[in-house]
């Protein structure tokens, strides 16, 4: 047996030898040697020769059946197929497993056993019956998981079995694969929230004015470019050809700040506080992305997701494509971290044109509060969920504490709402743009461009 992409994991004899196969053999298999051995020695004691013949057939047959096994050489080929391979926190995937019998005799009956965690569900066995030499069989099986995380599949394993169920030898193929079980996720609605940065859709800026020789920033010439833009001035400067970049959009920016401190949240599982944080997170991840901005995912521990691209932001479609499949990925493993404090993901904050700041914060005290405050001189607009995660735990209502939080952030410029047990993410999102709405047109906090 072989498995796909990879080395045979077993082949005809196995590497654990014949006593490996004496180890295969099953109940009735050594109840059937046990009562042989008896009837022998009885056969022998009370001089009955009809008897021990009985004895030796009964005590021979199961290891002849031994023999036949692990003398078979089967050669057969495994393969399994996730669809898809990332899949949301309560909703199923299918595992699709083939098997290739690759060898010129046909295979006797064969019974398929995936290991899967527990999380994910039971077991799956299968039972295939003969496959001809050069065929196949496809069997497919669910699993489901209402934990976010990655859970390996694998081996898969094939039993085999003689036609007297006297022995059972397993084959493990070698290959795993990795199920992505990724946050949930809500359709948030398409409100308006004021920033700095203009993006696709709204207030389009280019990235380069092309206003005058000063502003013009060469590249080297590439096969197709058109002649007539080639920047003869930095062609005799350079001593190579030179043409002028092609003006680009300048997309707008969007940072979803996930704070994970263990000592801001109480209380586990698929209904707790810290896990509407990460599905809230993920939620506005997919909603920006979807609006076109340049979106990462930034937490306490100060570690942004995408590193690579201009200032740690996704830059074309296909970077953007792949940079949200990382950014999933890293919400689907993200744990609870030990840091006290918000200080670095503040200091990654440059300040300047951050584009739209979007924070879930866990408990805050007077001094975290504090510096997320100052967060918001560093971005453009800045929107802040807020969860006590001691009313998640008791259902109660919001404490005065986090009023007063709230308060502090508002003044600072923050649209600062928060968020009790079991609230969609859509209802509060709309009301923050409400919120950003009411703001701009009393004169306070107002910015220009945005997104829609």
């Amino acid at each position: 047996m072989s498995s796909a992409g990879g080395p045979a994991a077993a082949e005809g004899k196995d590497a654990s030898g014949l006593r490996a196969a004496l180890g295969g053999l099953t109940t009735r298999g050594r109840s059937f040697f046990a009562a042989g051995v008896a009837a022998a020695l009885c056969a022998y004691v009370l001089g009955q020769g009809d008897l021990l013949r009985v004895g030796l057939l009964l005590a021979v047959l199961p290891l002849v059946c031994v023999a036949v096994l692990y003398r078979t050489r089967y050669r057969v080929a495994g393969s399994r197929r996730l669809s898809p391979s990332r899949v949301p926190a309560g909703s199923e995937a299918r595992v699709h497993l083939r098997m290739d019998n690759v060898s010129r005799l046909p295979t006797g009956l064969l019974m398929l056993q995936d290991h899967v965690p527990y999380v994910l569900g039971p077991r799956p066995r299968f039972v295939l019956d003969r496959v001809e030499a050069g065929g196949r069989r496809e069997v497919s099986y669910r699993v489901r998981s209402d934990l976010r995380g990655r859970y390996p599949l694998g081996p898969l394993q094939l039993r085999l079995s003689d036609p007297f169920g006297m022995c059972e030898l397993t084959r493990s193929f070698s290959a795993y694969d990795t199920l992505t079980v990724i946050p949930r996720t809500e359709a948030l609605p398409a409100v308006r929230l004021a920033g700095e940065a203009s993006g696709y859709g709204d207030g389009r800026q280019r990235s380069l004015a092309l206003a005058g020789d000063d502003d013009i920033i060469p590249r080297s010439y590439r096969y197709g470019d058109d002649l007539r833009r080639v920047h003869w001035r930095s062609t005799a400067r350079y001593g190579e050809l030179m043409v002028r970049r092609e003006e680009q959009p300048q997309r707008a920016r969007c940072t979803v700040l996930l704070d994970t401190r263990r000592i801001a949240f109480q209380g586990a599982g698929p209904d707790s506080a810290f896990e509407w944080a990460v599905s809230g997170a993920a939620s506005a991840l997919v909603h920006m992305l979807e609006r076109g901005f340049a979106v990462r995912l930034l937490t306490d521990t100060g570690s942004s997701v995408p590193s690579e691209g201009a200032d740690g932001f996704a830059g074309s479609t296909q970077e953007s494509a792949d940079s949200a499949g990382l950014m999933m990925d890293t919400l689907a493993v993200v744990d609870h971290s030990d840091g006290a404090g918000l200080s670095r993901s503040y200091d990654v904050l440059r300040g300047g044109n951050e584009g739209l700041l979007v924070a879930f914060f866990g408990d805050l005290d007077e001094e975290q509060a504090a510096l997320a405050a100052r967060m918001r001189q560093r971005s453009g607009a800045a929107v802040a969920f807020v969860l006590d995660s001691g009313t998640w735990v008791t259902s109660g209502a919001v404490a005065g504490a986090v009023d007063d939080r709230l308060r502090l952030l508002r003044e600072a410029g923050w649209t600062a709402l928060s968020v009790s047990p079991g609230t969609p993410l859509s209802d509060l999102w709309q009301q923050a743009g409400r919120q950003r709405s009411e703001s701009s047109g009393s004169g306070t906090n107002g910015f220009s461009g945005g997104w829609s």
